[in-house]
């Protein structure tokens, strides 16, 4: 195991109640822990990838760091309560 490996395994560590966290709890507690989760295991995909020497994992990394922040978004959507549709469709109904 190399310092890489043993710093990914802290970082898991780091995730494990913020899981615990997005499975359970009021849902602004889980929206807070889904918007931590996202930098979180970006970074343990980055330590993979060094400690592995697989450059896959980074590229992985960087398409989560892009996508992290939308899935927030959309759950931010589903937490507000918004009717689904345009406001045009509602008027012709």
């Amino acid at each position: 195991m190399n310092a890489w490996l043993a710093a990914a395994a802290v970082d898991t560590a780091v995730l494990a109640p913020c899981l615990w966290r997005c499975a359970l709890g009021p849902p602004e507690e889980r929206l807070a822990a889904v918007a931590l989760a996202g930098p979180v295991v970006t970074v343990l995909f980055l330590l993979l990838s060094q400690g592995l020497s697989r450059p896959s994992y980074g590229d992985l990394a960087l398409v989560l760091a892009v996508l992290a922040p939308a899935g927030t978004l959309v759950f931010t959507r589903l937490l507000a309560g918004e009717p689904h549709g345009d406001a045009a469709d509602e008027g012709t109904g």
